[in-house]
């Protein structure tokens, strides 16, 4: 059966991604994806080390004359975010992506497509594959679990890798080398909520936010792109100050800690003859987050719909507990709280309110939060814990990550840049990126590892708009050959 993607070049490359996309691997279930790869390896003669976290290196022998050649690590995670449309009902474990090429891009329908970091992965595949790629020995290193809290760098086992020169394949930025990248943890607050009976006669109103662009929490956090739950909680608490009551059935919102909320919902309980003011007044602060929003989140839809009662909203919180909970949730830090002064532009701190959810007696809130410098991250964590320690939640901060802090004398930075000079004129941008790249797992597991990351354009990743540039998977493969030339 044909593809869409059968005419890209590099063929290589899309070929293997193509056929990524066929395997489900949402974050804990690269399974699938790690035993193609290790029979993939077996059709080919190449050696394969797998630990016990799942991760898998595959040995690639050096091109002909270049075995002595240090070792080069290529490194990209096996998982993609599973972000779908609420209009796309889409199960990421069983049913493939579906590519589709508009323009100059390749988009999935509906749903994330993968990209980030599917074409890392297949890249290093193409690299072994491809016989006029010059290189050294090569281990493919690709990790599991990456998205949901790299699991897999987390858990690596050292002795499964043997280079100490290392090209990570996972950012998403055409013409940019980067050299560092952030911290981070997150934080998991619950709340013991207590339900009463709903007034009878009351009506069910369910108050919708849709359309928000969404993105990665570390990313695209300086757009200072709209975040679903902070709109909900402002309309919410507009109707409030009109003076109109109401009882709440359910909050809930988000799906992945490192995605910034794109969708929210509020169930409610409100007298009859409340529900024309309610509307306006929802209506009128609608008006004022489109003025506010409107430049960057264009798409958004606030609705009120009436829904019909049942079993599911037969009770209603306590109005203590929905006080608290929602100052809570207005204090809560999002966005960005600090910039770089080392590295122009950088965002070095910043907290996303990511997910909400509702159960019988209780209401969870996660939060993920970053930094390029511990004290920061730290710092923020205990503000965030603050906020609802002291609206009652009990607060569990999870097990983050370390930076990775650059090094501008790094020699396969100095490989990669002297590369992509020879081959574009101009120089490479020198970055580092307010997201965890596994980079600064590697290298607390490895000590000394000399380690570079480049990939693709790839726009709005952990959503349903991620696209990857065409053109630039081209200019991507082309840099990587070069560097692994230069290195060997």
């Amino acid at each position: 059966m044909s593809s869409p993607l059968d005419s890209l070049q590099p063929s290589l490359v899309w070929r293997h991604f193509d056929a990524i996309c066929q395997i489900p691997h949402p974050s804990k279930h690269e399974a699938q994806l790690a035993e193609h790869i290790v029979a993939w390896a077996a059709d080919r003669g190449l050696e394969v080390r797998r630990d016990t976290a799942g991760n898998v290196v595959v040995a690639v022998p050096a091109t002909p004359g270049h075995e002595s050649a240090p070792v080069v690590v290529l490194q990209g995670h096996l998982d993609m975010v599973p972000e779908a449309n609420s209009d796309t009902p889409f199960d990421f474990t069983v049913e493939p992506i579906q590519p589709r090429v508009v323009g100059e891009y390749v988009y999935a329908t509906g749903t994330t497509l993968g990209a980030d970091n599917g074409i890392g992965v297949a890249t290093a595949m193409a690299i072994a594959e491809d016989a006029e790629a010059v290189h050294g020995p090569l281990e493919l290193l690709f990790t599991i679990d990456e998205e949901t809290g790299l699991t897999g760098a987390m858990q690596l086992d050292p002795k499964l890798v043997t280079g100490r020169t290392l090209i990570n394949l996972d950012t998403e930025e055409d013409g940019a080398l980067y050299i560092g990248c952030a911290g981070g943890a997150d934080t998991k607050s619950t709340f013991t909520i207590t339900r009463e009976d709903a007034i009878p006669g009351t009506l069910v109103l369910h108050l919708s936010v849709r359309g928000l662009r969404g993105g990665h929490s570390g990313v695209d956090i300086h757009e200072n792109r709209g975040n679903a739950l902070k709109f909900l909680v402002r309309l919410l608490l507009a109707v409030r100050r009109a003076g109109l009551e109401f009882g709440i059935v359910s909050l809930s919102g988000g799906s992945k800690h490192n995605a910034i909320p794109r969708e929210s919902d509020a169930v409610l309980r409100v007298k009859s003859e409340d529900e024309v003011r309610i509307r306006q007044v929802v209506e009128e602060k609608a008006a004022i987050l489109r003025a506010e929003f409107g430049d960057i989140d264009p798409g958004q839809r606030i609705e009120v719909e009436a829904v019909s009662a049942d079993a599911s909203t037969a009770s209603v919180w306590l109005p203590f507990d929905a006080e608290r909970i929602l100052d809570a949730l207005l204090a809560c830090p999002h966005g960005v709280l600090g910039m770089s002064r080392a590295v122009a532009g950088l965002v070095e701190t910043s907290s996303n309110l990511a997910v909400l959810k509702t159960e019988d007696s209780s209401v969870w809130v996660q939060t993920s939060s970053r930094s390029s410098v511990m004290p920061s991250l730290k710092a923020t964590l205990d503000q965030v814990a603050a906020v609802f320690r002291l609206a009652g939640a009990e607060v569990e901060t999870h097990d983050g990550y370390p930076g990775w802090k650059p090094n501008p004398a790094s020699p396969v930075l100095g490989a990669a840049r002297k590369a992509f000079v020879n081959l574009f004129g101009h120089e490479p941008h020198i970055k580092a990126i307010h997201a965890g790249l596994e980079c600064g797992l590697i290298g607390e597991k490895l000590p000394g590892i000399d380690m570079v990351s480049m990939g693709p354009q790839i726009e709005s990743p952990h959503s349903p708009d991620e696209r990857v540039q065409i053109p630039s998977v081209d200019r991507f493969y082309t840099l990587l050959k070069a560097t692994l030339r230069d290195l060997a």
